[in-house]
């Protein structure tokens, strides 16, 4: 199949929706199919490149959560989209939006997916306090954008009983963004450096990603002065949650590695924890546990990763940094248990090999194209 996907930001990878969409690509292209990519960017083999949009003040909020807005070009559009299969729509904005209407015009099949968790959005304009806001976000993303599609992609069950909760009437398809093969339990014992015990959050340093109550919770460890945190990601909250860690013994540890820096990273620490109260997935959270790192996920309300949880002891309550500290006590003291489960979510991990999700995107795709060729025969 010749298939294009439309996304504003592409080539910048510091955030999870524009590394989901290029490693989405990139799999695609290992099965066989022409893969073209319609976002800000440079020429080149299948890229066709627009312009960014510099929105006055919207651009630098943007810009610090590592995104960017891109400035529609119908005729960037039209040349892209010439003959082929299936469009692939990753985000509701301006751009795709006029594109979508493009693909319409040009009667070629297309399908959505749905990455912009609402509840992000307020968290980025300081508006969280608002609880009926993400309700608005979700049905005015329906009336300029979603209205248009009868098949969306959703990565996880949680996000599609949301969509249809707020009445998008689309075919919801639930298929895992995916955890790459490279994501396995390391093949040596693990070898200690130090006697600290290490603890992992992998995310964008921002508010709805709670870093700050992960540190909170370390300072309250009965284990506190022999915990080594490590925070990797980037974001808007970086120094305040630098300022925060110098109260722990062992600061935590800051930094931004590629996958194989992140994977030996992964599998040098003891535990992961994922705070965020926010969540449409958590790819971070897979790839941990896909390499054997037991998790302790905040088990949110507005979050998808909680069904990833084995048993309670991977769970505890949203904002509470002492049931947190408790949860980290017990794994600490119960070595054995924790060698135990670290199996059980490597073996979970790979029920959600990326491999598996680009076959059942494979099947979405087809399944647009034949109920468009149905609709217009």
């Amino acid at each position: 199949m010749i298939i294009v996907l439309v996304i504003d930001s592409f080539d910048h990878l510091n955030n999870g929706t524009t590394m989901t969409a290029y490693r989405f690509a990139e799999m695609l292209k290992k099965h066989g199919h022409e893969v073209r990519v319609v976002s800000i960017g440079e020429e080149g083999p299948g890229r066709y490149p627009v312009k960014e949009w510099n929105l006055p003040i919207a651009k630098k909020i943007a810009n610090r959560q590592g995104f960017a807005f891109a400035k529609p070009d119908v005729s960037v559009f039209r040349k892209a989209f010439d003959g082929a299969d299936v469009i692939h729509f990753l985000i509701p904005l301006m751009m795709d939006c006029k594109a979508a209407k493009v693909a319409q015009e040009m009667d070629i099949p297309y399908s959505g997916a749905f990455h912009l968790q609402p509840e992000n959005i307020t968290y980025i304009i300081h508006l969280s306090h608002w609880k009926s806001l993400p309700r608005w976000i979700y049905r005015f993303f329906y009336r300029v954008f979603y209205y248009r599609f009868d098949h969306i992609h959703c990565p996880s069950q949680f996000i599609a009983d949301q969509l249809m909760k707020n009445g998008y009437r689309a075919k919801m398809h639930v298929i895992s963004n995916g955890v790459d093969e490279d994501f396995v339990p390391s093949s040596s014992p693990k070898s200690k450096k130090d006697s600290l015990f290490h603890i992992l959050m992998v995310g964008r340093l921002s508010p709805e990603k709670r870093q700050n109550i992960l540190i909170e919770a370390v300072s309250r460890s009965k284990y506190a002065d022999r915990i080594q945190l490590h925070l990797a990601g980037n974001g808007p909250c970086k120094q305040k949650l630098i300022k925060q860690g110098q109260s722990l013994k062992h600061p935590p540890i800051f930094g931004f590695y590629s996958k194989p820096d992140l994977i030996e990273l992964i599998h040098s620490c003891d535990l992961y924890v994922h705070a965020s109260v926010i969540e449409i997935e958590a790819i971070s959270c897979m790839e941990a546990f896909s390499c054997g790192l037991v998790p302790v996920i905040c088990n949110s309300e507005q979050s998808a990763t909680p069904q990833f949880a084995l048993d309670e002891r991977s769970l505890f309550q949203p904002d509470d940094p002492q049931d947190l500290a408790q949860k980290i006590d017990y794994w600490i003291e119960h070595p054995e248990e924790r060698e135990h489960m670290s199996a059980l979510y490597a073996k979970q991990g790979d029920e959600y090999r990326v491999e598996r999700s680009i076959v059942k995107a494979e099947k979405m795709f087809e399944e647009v194209i034949r109920d468009h060729q149905k609709r217009t025969q």
